[in-house]
């Protein structure tokens, strides 16, 4: 006897066969998830962020400025500019490289391509747990020297020689405490913001337009210079041709003037 469950059971997995298979699809095509952009707790890393967006060419140099402004008047956190380029002609381009705070990250990115094309993204974290470790004991030994040497400057007595070499020594302990403490203080600063760096250039497709727009452009300024190049040649050719044309009939000459004495 056949079971009335069969259909049901049937569609029911035909059901959860779809389904899933379009969970999956969906998954696959979704959004390529962003870079984790703050460092776990207790962790010591450094972020620098590469950002390539494609831009009309008349739009990079605009873009560029917005993201100097934007940098410069902490509209999204902390931020100081590094370096910036620019690049006109037929092959633009625009770069800029800052050192913002964790959370203007993503919102800078968001206005490079406002109205462009976000190309390659990269990320890559460098952990300074080891070299900070090293430079918080280095701070911690020489501020020790430090206030040792302090207390023998308060002895009556050193001689002259003594507070000579006392002296000396204390120079040197403070230059390396002041350079321990710039290299703790750069390296708070690496890991409280990020570098974030942006290259701004038109989309692929506009490179091979440039150059022949740029060929076509360049067409006079070429004959000209391909003409004035085959005239220069001719000028030093003729006087090779002459020299040339002397040697072949002086020999033809010479035979003519041998040919009767040899018969």
């Amino acid at each position: 006897m056949r079971s009335p469950n069969g259909p049901v059971l049937l569609a029911a997995l035909l059901f959860a066969t779809v389904a899933c298979s379009n969970k999956r699809a969906s998954e696959a095509g979704g959004p390529v998830a962003r870079p984790s952009l703050e460092a776990p707790t207790g962790a010591m890393l450094a972020y620098e962020h590469s950002v390539e967006v494609a831009l009309p060419a008349d739009g990079i140099a605009p873009r560029l400025a917005e993201l100097q402004a934007a940098c410069t008047s902490g509209a999204h956190g902390r931020c100081q500019v590094l370096d910036v380029g620019q690049q006109g002609g037929d092959h633009p381009r625009g770069d800029l490289t800052v050192r913002i705070e964790p959370r203007g990250v993503e919102p800078m990115i968001a206005l490079a391509a406002d109205g462009g094309e976000l190309g390659a993204r990269r990320t890559h974290a460098e952990d300074l747990a080891t070299v900070v470790q090293d430079n918080a004991r280095l701070l911690e030994r020489l501020k020790r020297e430090h206030a040792q040497l302090e207390d023998f400057q308060q002895r009556d007595d050193l001689d002259v020689a003594g507070m000579i070499a006392l002296s000396a020594q204390m120079a040197e302990v403070e230059a390396r405490l002041q350079q321990a403490e710039q290299e703790a203080a750069g390296h708070a600063l690496r890991i409280e913001t990020q570098k974030l760096s942006f290259a701004l250039h038109p989309p692929a497709g506009t490179s091979g337009r440039n150059e022949i727009a740029g060929a076509l452009r360049d067409f006079g300024a070429t004959l000209a210079l391909g003409t004035a190049w085959t005239i220069r040649s001719a000028a030093f050719l003729i006087p090779l041709g002459l020299l040339a044309a002397a040697l072949v009939g002086a020999w033809k000459w010479w035979r003519r003037r041998r040919a009767p004495g040899q018969g």
